[in-house]
């Protein structure tokens, strides 16, 4: 027994060391891999070696956000818009260190404050149009002086770097676009081909007269225009097209019916309670209460004039407003003005950019009724709103707000502006902090409507949820491939609907909306994969990746729609020139029952010929010395093939000094070479590592 005990006790050892050594292998392994496949989280890409770092794109895309957050701008639009700002940036950035270009601190105050002073619109008088300067110096003297970091960094970034990065810009683009000279024979050449014109007579012989099914195009025609026309035919940036279909999970009419004997359950309770703000809080609702007043104008729901005659205390619905069944409260009416302007002085408590405390509530509500009993007493608004305001948006305006509608302000502002008549002073406290108000002025009044709303959603049940998606699983599993997921679509009624030229950092895909995770999923799988059911709103998709275009040489599928018109036209110009018979422009067109036909006064730098369209090869034509009198070869056109002969070339009478014409052409010369980061991206290394990231 004790030998046997022996070698189970070295053989557990044994059996535990190769465990212990294939744990601390696998452990090993994992790490070497991790470390060779992981992705650098901090680069977002790199321009000719300088590198985009991501926490600080993520700033700058943030402020930006915030910035144009009154327009609707997503966050994933902004994202495409500052890379190219940041690849624009480095581009120049690498040529001005090559330059010596740069920006010295005077050359900087001169852009900030100056005519183009990108603190122009938040420094400039509203009634005037004068630029405020020293209020804009005083503003930023004041940000630097108070030491804030975070409002110095945003100054930094919203307007100094943005200023030297421009500066450097148009400098380098100057230097560029004066480098570019016109020589005086070009010129003097294009001088007299403007003040020219020439007169032809000409049979034309229209591509329609021969049937497009009489002329084939085949993949290898196509294939030989594209090498021969090359440059027209680069494709930048790899993309791939899908076909998918759709499997509705909106909300039945049962599922309608029944949402909506759920909201008729409250209605009579929505109607006795005292406190609508409290029943909407223990009762929810998909739109919040706004306690305030709105009039007929300014309403925008559903079924407006039916809410609004039920009368004050009553309800109205449910009716549908958007995905919702909605009852309405009228709680309350008032003889409200549309507009009001207002001017005030904000004593912050708070930062609402990043919540921080500017000073304690106390210490602000003295100082708003120090300032409220000084300016009773003859003190100056202006001078105290120049000393203490807060609110930066109104500070160069001497704290004005100009006919600002119902509704724009935070509701204790808003209701004190239109509550009070004009002339009306007060301390009024908002989230913002306190502020010294008084009402300049008010529009015609008229009645205003304070109501609550009941909204709930009109949700899918469980059912019809579960239909979709096991209607699209099903067909998921059952399509392996293009040729499958085509024919299976078939099978049920569903129709493949495409959506082409997808790009892998794409945030949408047309048809389908924000969707990153699809995009994603497009790019990370083969060709002729199939998905699993995605679920986009009130769909599930399945989708097929049915092909792709490489960035490089455009394929014949691709440029196919755009190239197979002007081959065929070119084997249609082929087989007239062969029938073209004739040794004079009379016997060409009997043979081709044509007509001879005339143009007078055609303009070498103008290529529309009036009844035939534009005609560049016809016209250029038209002024060679070499035809007049004479027949050309035959010329294949936009249109179709013609013969000319030119009656005579001859000079008009200028319109134009030759000095000044120059000048125009120069300056149109060098318009063309402006856009100088379209060439240095062509040259410049960029690795983009956004569909890594995002």
């Amino acid at each position: 027994m004790s030998i046997i005990q022996n070698i189970r006790e070295r053989g557990a050892w044994i059996i535990f060391g190769i465990i212990a050594i294939a744990l601390i292998a696998f452990i090993l392994q994992d790490g070497i891999g991790r470390k060779r496949g992981a992705t650098d989280l901090s680069t977002l890409g790199k321009v000719n070696g300088e590198v985009i770092n991501k926490i600080e794109f993520d700033e700058k895309v943030d402020i930006q956000v915030q910035n144009y957050a009154s327009q609707g701008v997503k966050r994933e639009q902004m994202i495409g818009y500052i890379w190219s700002q940041e690849v624009d940036r480095l581009l120049y950035k690498t040529e001005a260190d090559k330059l010596g270009i740069n920006v010295g601190s005077k050359e900087l105050s001169d852009v900030l404050f100056g005519n183009e002073s990108p603190l122009r619109q938040e420094f400039t008088d509203k009634t005037t149009g004068e630029f405020k300067v020293n209020d804009a110096k005083n503003a930023i003297a004041q940000i630097k002086k108070s030491k804030n970091k975070d409002q110095i960094k945003q100054i930094e970034k919203i307007y100094i770097e943005p200023s030297i990065e421009n500066r450097i810009r148009n400098k380098y683009q100057a230097l560029v676009v004066r480098g570019v000279q016109l020589p005086k024979w070009l010129a003097e050449k294009e001088y007299a081909q403007l003040n020219s014109i020439s007169s032809i007579k000409f049979v034309g012989i229209p591509f329609t007269t021969i049937s497009d099914s009489s002329i084939k195009v085949s993949n290898d025609d196509i294939a030989a225009y594209i090498k021969e026309n090359a440059a027209a035919f680069q494709i930048e940036e790899t993309s791939r097209n899908i076909g998918y279909v759709g499997f509705s999970a909106a909300p039945t009419s049962n599922d309608s019916a029944t949402a909506k004997s759920q909201i008729l359950a409250y209605k009579e309770d929505f109607k006795n309670a005292t406190d609508a703000a409290v029943f909407l809080n223990k009762a929810g609702t998909e739109i919040p209460y706004y306690n305030s007043y709105l009039s007929k104008k300014t309403l925008q729901i559903p079924q407006k004039d039916s809410v609004l005659n039920v009368g004050v205390g009553n309800v109205y619905g449910p009716y549908v407003d958007g995905k919702n069944y909605t009852i309405a409260k009228i709680l309350g009416v008032k003889q409200w003005s549309d507009s009001a302007s207002v001017r005030h002085i904000l004593i912050a408590t708070s930062n609402p950019q990043n919540g921080q405390v500017v000073r304690d509530d106390s210490t602000a509500k003295k100082l708003a009724d120090s300032i409220s009993n000084a300016i009773k007493g003859g003190a100056s608004f202006d001078d105290l709103c120049a000393k203490y305001s807060d609110d930066a948006g109104s500070k160069a305006n001497n704290g004005k707000y100009d006919l600002f509608p119902q509704g724009k302000m935070v509701t204790p502002f808003n209701d004190f502006a239109f509550d009070n008549a004009v002339g009306g002073k007060g301390v009024v406290k908002t989230d913002f902090g306190y502020h010294y108000i008084e009402v300049l002025k008010q529009t015609a009044k008229g009645p205003a409507y304070k109501i609550a709303y009941l909204s709930k959603p009109i949700l899918p049940s469980n059912e019809t949820i579960n239909a979709a998606s096991t209607a699209a699983a099903q067909f998921a599993s059952s399509s392996k491939d293009v040729k499958s997921f085509n024919e299976n679509a078939v099978k049920i009624n569903k129709q493949v609907l495409p959506a082409s030229n997808i790009k892998i950092n794409d945030f949408e895909i047309q048809g389908l909306g924000e969707t990153r995770q699809t995009v994603r999923w497009v790019f990370d799988k083969d060709v002729n994969t199939v998905s699993e059911p995605f679920e986009i709103g009130d769909n599930y998709f399945v989708a097929v990746i049915t092909g792709e275009e490489k960035a490089g040489l455009a394929s014949v599928e691709a440029a196919k729609p755009q190239v197979e018109g002007v081959i065929r036209d070119q084997k249609k110009a082929e087989k007239i020139k062969a029938n073209i018979k004739g040794s004079s422009l009379e016997q060409i067109a009997a043979n081709a029952k044509a007509m001879v036909q005339t143009a007078d006064s055609l303009n070498f730098n103008y290529s529309m010929i009036p009844g035939l369209g534009n005609e560049p090869k016809l016209v250029g034509a038209a002024f060679n010395k070499s035809l007049v009198n004479k027949l050309s070869a035959p010329i294949a056109g936009n249109g179709g093939v013609y013969v000319i002969s030119v009656n005579g070339v001859s000079a008009k009478q200028a319109q134009q000094d030759p000095s000044a014409f120059k000048e125009e052409l120069l300056n149109r010369t060098r318009s063309v070479v402006y856009r100088t980061n379209v060439a240095l991206k062509k040259v410049a290394k960029i690795e983009d590592n956004r569909a890594k990231l995002y």
